[in-house]
């Protein structure tokens, strides 16, 4: 840790689904710690990014995009968003401006115009958008909140990210870290196991498979040898589903495991053993237990 005076900070990312949150926290950290994915809603619980910028310690709180809730897992997951927005010392709004979601936009707008937090705004895919309507979106949001600042970044790219990243640090209060320098996240391995399974199975499946399926996490311990072997559980809602995610001959499953594998491998730096399997449970999403294991809070 730097010597002197520290800062430590919260900054909340809220934002429409599939804005490019999780992308931006990754950013920021410098390493990836919260799963993307294009199916959008894919953030489930508080994931935390930590973030370093000389003396400072910005603690990033990944928020689930928020939409309009209607069923309990909705419901859950817009809850974790606004609470994750509570106590923060920023509160980061992203914004697509191709794809904007207006619909989802226009509520959080009005919602943050009465917030108390400092509020920032981020426009995101400067790479891909034109710079005048570029610019009109941002007066016209600047006209509606408050905002502290504007930034133009490019959460792909890391485009504008440092520049972001410095101006962030220096809005954080001074204070001790709140955690130590070489945590990146407080997401527990065995959650971030199943995140990262959970990632693979949208990424291969695509539009075949619908959002409310889950990861539920079983067994993670640490082999005699130092590897580690995990073993989770795919829960879809139906049985076609679940031969949609076992694939001709369990091909799909495989291939979903070995690359879940490959990337604990990499992320954790030992030997992973990651063993799935696939359930069908027609009404996950009322089932309690699940909810809490899968890191969220259980919502009436």
């Amino acid at each position: 840790m730097a010597q002197g005076q520290t800062r430590c900070g919260v900054i909340a990312v809220i934002g429409a689904p599939n804005a490019g949150k999780s992308t931006l926290v990754n950013a920021l950290v410098g390493q990836k710690v919260a799963i993307t994915s294009a199916k959008a809603q894919t953030t489930r619980a508080r994931l935390l990014g930590i973030a370093l910028h000389g003396g400072t310690q910005m603690i990033l709180v990944d928020t689930p995009g928020i939409f309009a809730p209607k069923r309990r897992l909705d419901r859950a997951m817009v809850s974790a968003a606004w609470e994750g927005t509570e106590a923060a010392d920023v509160v980061l709004l992203m914004v697509d401006p191709i794809k904007q979601r207006r619909h989802e936009l226009e509520p959080l707008l009005e919602a943050l115009a009465s917030r108390p937090e400092r509020k920032v705004l981020v426009l995101n895919k400067v790479d891909a958008a034109k710079k005048e309507p570029l610019l009109a979106l941002a007066q016209e949001l600047t006209g509606k909140v408050d905002f502290a600042e504007v930034f133009f970044v490019s959460a792909l790219t890391g485009d504008g990210v440092p520049e972001m990243k410095a101006a962030l640090a220096a809005m954080m209060p001074e204070a001790e870290w709140m955690y130590p320098e070489d945590q990146v996240s407080d997401a527990s391995e065995r959650l971030l196991a199943a995140e990262i399974t959970r990632e693979q199975l949208y990424r291969q499946l695509h539009e075949e498979l619908p959002y409310d399926s889950a990861v539920r996490p079983e067994l993670y311990q640490h082999r005699p040898d130092g590897s580690l072997e995990i073993h989770q559980q795919i829960v879809v809602t139906r049985a076609n589903q679940r031969a949609i995610v076992l694939g001709k001959g369990g091909s799909k499953i495989k291939a979903i495991g070995e690359a879940a594998r490959q990337e604990l491998s990499e992320l954790l730096g030992v030997k992973v053993h990651l063993f799935l399997h696939v359930k069908v449970e027609e009404n996950w999403s009322e089932n309690r237990e699940l909810f809490e294991e899968i890191g969220l809070d259980w919502v009436r």
